[in-house]
């Protein structure tokens, strides 16, 4: 247990979660005092839930159940048996944990994890109170995905120490604006004989080339979900992002004429981790204005 800066206690647990066939692994941050509602944080491609943690925490200070949630292949979740890690494929594991937790959660999620809350809730927009983007929106920048996948290949054969993989961090994000530290690579690898591999299933990427529409489509697909959005929706984005420009944002404000917008100042793609507490600042608040706005 910890104490929050108003006095309160809060505390966190680890438990398992009805994917579309598959257990994931959740962290759960309780508040002290009955729940103004629940928030499901969701990372991107090749991160775990512990991107999350500093935000759970952060939540639970403000009255907020928050889940950090590993995706399917992902941490300590399950790996698909069919190797199925399409948009489509966690839009579906995020239907069956709506379902099992009996109310509809403001969906958090970052690049991966927030476009599939963008499909599950263009959808179906009873799935959620409110819906919020880090650093994704349907049309991404070709280089900056492409940067995140030759990072991502070239881990695959893992590193030879810790050290290794941290210098391998910092070279792919030098102006991170709070370096990683070792001890938290610790949690997204795993070592095997020797060597240190990322935690994720690598027939991910497999799955990202061949088994999802082109990237024209995926696009379309997503803005056509974009339109369908009805729920209160903000768009956080990493003011140096290679990912989501100027022009992505805008057309998301055009998709969804009601949504928010943040730029967080000195933060990359990987928002969460580049500046977690500017991040959590706007978040909250959001999140305020969704506990007054919708009903649980």
């Amino acid at each position: 247990m910890r104490t929050s800066r108003d006095g309160k206690v809060k505390t966190s647990s680890t438990t398992r979660l009805r994917g579309d066939g598959i257990q994931l692994a959740a962290d759960v941050w309780e508040p002290s005092d009955p729940p103004i509602g629940i928030a499901l944080l969701l990372h991107g491609g090749g991160q775990t839930r512990h991107s999350w943690q500093r935000t759970g925490a952060r939540l639970a200070e403000h009255g907020w159940r928050a889940l950090t949630i590993d995706a399917r292949g992902h941490g300590d979740s399950d790996w698909s048996d069919d190797g199925d890690y399409s948009h489509d494929a966690h839009a579906r594991d995020l239907r069956c944990i709506v379902d099992d937790l009996g109310e509809p959660p403001v969906l958090v999620g970052a690049s991966m994890g927030g476009l599939a809350s963008l499909h599950a809730v263009g959808a179906d927009p009873t799935i959620a109170r409110g819906l919020v983007l880090v650093d994704i929106t349907p049309t991404a920048e070709p280089a900056g995905i492409a940067k995140i996948t030759g990072f991502m290949r070239d881990g695959l054969d893992g590193f030879d120490s810790l050290q290794d993989a941290l210098d391998a961090v910092v070279a792919y994000n030098p102006h991170r604006s709070r370096p990683p530290r070792i001890e938290g690579l610790r949690k997204n690898l795993r070592e095997r004989d020797g060597r240190w591999y990322w935690h994720w299933d690598p027939r991910m990427l497999a799955s990202h080339d061949h088994l999802e529409h082109t990237a024209a489509d995926r696009e379309e697909r997503a803005r056509e979900a974009a339109r369908g959005v009805r729920v209160p929706t903000l768009l956080i984005r990493g003011k140096q992002s290679d990912v989501v420009s100027d022009e992505g944002a805008r057309e998301l404000l055009e998709l969804i004429p009601d949504a928010r917008y943040i730029d967080v100042t000195g933060a990359g793609h990987m928002v969460s981790g580049d500046d977690n507490d500017v991040l959590s600042s706007g978040l909250v608040d959001f999140l305020g204005e969704v506990a007054s706005t919708t009903r649980r």
